[in-house]
């Protein structure tokens, strides 16, 4: 049950003044909170937060004030001057003045009698807004504010500015906000006391009124006390939510995998190459979780070609020396069969059978696959979600193995987790995710790096090319193809759209047909995947020589002999993705091209990103510098996936506050495990504020 002390906030938005369907529905545009899946609540708006504040302390006299700026004049209404009849789309002008000359006051569309009314002629006035010179002549557009003298009081001297909706005006949101606020009510403190002191934090309901009522632009920025308070709060949430399913899925204890080595060594011997340092390291961590009872959770974090697979297969081989099963998924049909592709052969060596099971396989052979599941006589299974679909039941699964983790959110992972006995779990990602968002996202799991290249890699030579020099890159590609490469070209859409005036991939495979012919193939998201399969084979097999595609060919597609990419549109990709892009070549033993085509002018940020992919191959310095330009949200796909977006926190500006969050949450835990002492009792609250009830019911559930 939701402690009642929580009630006035947890009560629809509707119930404030003012709030009705229509600016209920205005309101969620600009929460933060995610309401798609619920009515929006009075808590959603305490952190509706100011980025930015009007000053309206500065009060020049008229022939004073600066052109652009936000002043407060004291005035006397000289005239009125309305439009002449007929003529409405005119505006109607006021004079006023002061000892230093004269300013006009404009506005359009305005009803006549109601100016009258609230600027009487003769009156002294307190107007602001912003200053503007028109042929030498002072005036003011629709200023913000007019108060008589004597209400000088009424005029808000410094003003928060909030992200708006069309139809959302400030002054009323600015209200709502106030009611909202009014709602809070006294709440314990749970943070640490010690904490609270070395970082200077006011306390929850001061945080809240400081970022509400600010006096100067300080006290809305980022690294501000009262913004870093509730961030921390924010983090702290997260990270005890985290910890807490942690604690339950490890609940389910695991069993110990332990093996006599000899699958492992026969895959061992099978490799036409040695295992580099780090993938050494990443099989010696998985092997000691396997070894343990607890459950293993464990993310493989490796650059796109770092040899993530073979760590997964030796994992699985361990796993099948122990008894059991694995299953490996992966988000994509394609992905899930080039797996296997990479799988099969070495299993076949060392005895085991693999195979594959994806939404295809119908028939006597998805029936034949599924009763080799079920009785055992299948090790492997590699596939996508269809695995962990009602009809397929394993013998003994023991091993859980997930691909590209940001598409697969928390509640995926526990739904796995329901198919076997609890089994270990080992998520992949060739996304490389910097530290921050590690630990905000994947708080739950020990991590662990692939940091070199395979043996033999070659570095991938990165240039940018304007657009305009497209004829010179298509007689270049000629050259390469005559010279027996390949090349892959990749464009931002499937099709021309009416919004987006760019070159899509069906219209630049017909125009590469007429320079090329036959060579050149073409894969996209919505090909069914017989065609996609057939367009992958004839360029793997040489048929084509071209392949022009979608970032469907993003994660995982390998064809050795490829070693030049053509991405077209660069600014238009995000930085991570253009990385992944990249590593699809420089996977063989020839020298690889990446070619960013680029249309200018450039923004700041496309710049930053293309140069930082010409200076580095090294995807967690990329990722990195994609956190700073991007922000966390769109890094992990926030909306979609089922990871945390933050209200509040802004990783890149409070990641030094994930490490103590993190810390402080297993220390909690394993102090009050059940949060009853004052202290958990008050961050069951912070809980429910910041919408981790899932971890409150978890607690309930035992």
């Amino acid at each position: 049950m939701r402690p009642s002390l929580l009630d006035p906030l947890f009560a629809p938005a509707t119930t404030l003044e003012g709030v009705g369907p229509k600016v209920g529905a205005l309101l969620e545009k600009v929460t933060p909170a995610d309401v798609a899946e619920r009515e929006l609540r009075v808590g959603d708006l305490l952190f509706v937060l100011p980025h930015s504040l009007i000053d309206r302390r500065s009060r020049p006299e008229i022939a004073l004030a600066a052109e652009g700026a936000i002043v407060t004049l004291e005035v006397t209404i000289d005239r009125h001057q309305p439009p002449p009849r007929g003529k409405g789309g005119m505006p109607y002008r006021v004079f006023a003045f002061d000892d230093t000359g004269e300013i006009a006051l404009t506005f359009f569309h305005a009803k006549g009698p109601w100016l009258e009314n609230t600027l009487p002629v003769g009156a002294r006035m307190l107007i602001s807004g912003r200053m503007e010179w028109f042929n030498g002549r002072p005036s003011m557009v629709h200023p913000d504010h007019m108060v008589s003298v004597d209400k000088a009081g009424d005029l808000p001297l410094v003003e928060p500015v909030y992200p708006l909706t069309a139809g959302l005006s400030p002054r009323v949101l600015r209200r709502i906000l106030a009611q909202a606020l009014a709602r809070l009510p006294a709440l314990p403190e749970w943070q640490d006391a010690e904490l609270v002191r070395r970082q200077s934090f006011p306390d929850f309901a001061g945080a809240l009124k400081r970022l509400h009522e600010p006096a100067d632009a300080l006290d809305v920025s980022l690294d501000n006390p009262a913004r870093r308070r509730l961030a921390y709060d924010e983090l702290l949430a997260g990270q005890l939510s985290l910890a807490m399913i942690r604690a339950r899925v490890r609940r389910f204890s695991g069993r110990p995998l332990v093996g006599d080595g000899r699958h492992v060594a026969a895959i061992r011997a099978a490799l036409p190459y040695t295992l580099t340092r780090s993938q050494e390291q990443a099989v010696a961590e998985i092997d000691a979780d396997l070894a343990r009872p607890d459950r293993m959770l464990r993310l493989l974090q490796g650059d796109v070609g770092a040899g993530k697979t073979v760590v997964a297969l030796l994992a699985m081989a361990r796993a099948a020396e122990a008894g059991g099963q694995s299953a490996l998924m992966a988000p994509t049909e394609i992905l899930a069969r080039q797996h296997f592709a990479t799988i099969a052969p070495l299993a076949a060596k060392a005895g085991l059978a693999a195979r594959v099971l994806t939404g295809r396989e119908k028939g006597r052979e998805r029936a034949e696959i599924l009763a080799g599941i079920a009785d055992g006589s299948i090790d492997f299974v590699i596939g996508t979600h269809a695995l962990f679909q009602e009809s397929v039941a394993y013998r003994n699964l023991v091993l859980a193995i997930v691909d590209e983790q940001h598409r697969f959110g928390v509640h995926q992972r526990l739904s796995m987790t329901a198919k076997g006995d609890a089994p270990d779990m080992l998520v992949m990602t060739a996304t490389p995710i910097p530290r921050t968002l590690v630990l905000s996202a994947f708080g739950d799991m020990d991590v662990s790096r692939l940091t070199e290249k395979p043996a033999g890699r070659k570095p991938i030579q990165t240039v940018t090319l304007p657009i305009e020099r497209l004829t010179d890159l298509v007689g270049r590609i000629g050259n390469a193809i005559r010279d027996g490469q390949k090349a892959y070209w990749i464009c931002p859409l499937v099709e021309e759209s009416e919004e987006v005036k760019l070159m899509s991939a069906d219209d630049r495979a017909k125009s590469l047909r007429e320079v090329f012919g036959p060579l050149v193939g073409l894969v996209h998201g919505r090909m069914k995947a017989a065609e996609k399969d057939e367009a992958m084979r004839a360029f793997k097999s040489g048929e084509t020589r071209i392949l022009v595609a979608t970032t469907v060919v993003e994660v995982g597609v390998d064809v050795p002999d490829a070693t030049i990419i053509v991405i077209e549109h660069a600014e238009r990709f995000g930085l991570a993705q253009l990385h992944q892009l990249r590593g699809r070549v420089g996977r063989g033993d020839d020298a690889s091209t990446c070619v960013l085509l680029y249309e200018g002018p450039l923004g700041e940020t496309a710049k930053r990103r293309l140069s930082v992919l010409r200076e580095t191959e090294d995807g967690f310095l990329i990722s990195e510098e994609d956190l700073k330009l991007r922000g966390e949200g769109e890094l992990l796909g926030t909306r979609q996936s089922g990871t945390p977006g933050f209200q509040v926190a802004r990783l890149e500006a409070h990641g030094d506050l994930l490490e103590i969050a993190r810390s402080d949450a297993r220390l909690v835990l394993e102090r009050d495990p059940d949060l009853t002492t004052p202290r958990g009792e008050a961050l069951r609250l912070l809980l429910y504020l910041f919408g981790r009830d899932e971890a409150v019911r978890l607690l309930r559930a035992g």
